[in-house]
């Protein structure tokens, strides 16, 4: 019954580990490389905890006297690791980069957003062609939007749409028809940065954005997955 609970506690403590990690960082409580080394420790806490409880529960005696703390131990470890585990399939199948835009031969270039990148570790410059082919690769349908509506009206629904997705409005400038914004994402809390640019086509309007972040090597998908969400969104308001 001892090893029963020493098991459960292990598995409650590799929870809270996860639950602090991202929450810990939003709030500035501690650089968001201890909130990864909290959230690692808490996988590796999580693997001990289930597989000495799946071990346990193979075992007559054990299972006979502990058979429910020990099966609520093998759940909480495996819901502990089922966030983090589907992060790291993603690292491992995504190509480990954090600057994608619509138009990788001319990127929307960042105007109002450098000084609050000053101190970011990852510059405010897209890193060149090598990054775009990955993207390209990855997330081939990460495109222009092309559209039939006229430049001033996709410039009003732009602004609409970031204050509907909550985005941080940095700088609206609607005659080079460019718009920056930033979104803090939920769990950790990271700040990555957003350049719609609008210009008029031939037979309409085209809008082009990126999403950078401002930490971190592999975005893990979030800012292909924040423009398709944005440029979505932008094509229903304008159909």
């Amino acid at each position: 019954m001892k090893l029963s609970r020493l098991v459960l506690l292990i598995a409650i403590i590799a929870a809270l580990l996860l639950l602090i990690a991202g929450p810990g960082t939003r709030l500035e409580l501690w650089h968001f490389r201890t909130g990864f080394n909290l959230m690692r420790w808490s996988v590796y806490l999580a693997i001990g905890a289930s597989a000495l409880a799946a071990l346990l529960l193979l075992i007559p005696r054990t299972r006979r006297g502990s058979a429910l703390l020990l099966s609520i131990s093998l759940l909480v470890s495996l819901a502990t690791l089922a966030m983090p585990l589907s992060m790291y399939r993603q690292v491992q199948n995504l190509p480990r980069i954090h600057d994608i835009s619509t138009d990788t031969i001319d990127p929307p270039a960042f105007v109002a957003v450098v000084p609050l990148r000053a101190d970011a570790p990852n510059p405010v410059e897209h890193p060149g062609e090598e990054v775009a082919a990955l993207q390209r690769s990855a997330y081939p349908d990460i495109v222009t939007l092309q559209t039939d509506a006229h430049i001033a009206i996709v410039f009003d629904h732009v602004l609409a749409l970031v204050e509907q997705l909550g985005w941080e409005l940095v700088e609206a400038e609607r005659d080079s028809g460019r718009i920056e914004a930033t979104d803090t994402t939920f769990w950790f809390g990271f700040k990555d940065d957003v350049v719609i640019r609008i210009r008029a086509s031939e037979s309409g309007s085209m809008v082009d954005v990126r999403s950078k972040s401002r930490v971190g090597l592999s975005d893990v998908g979030a800012n292909a997955n924040r423009i398709r969400r944005f440029l979505d969104a932008l094509d229903e308001r304008l159909h």
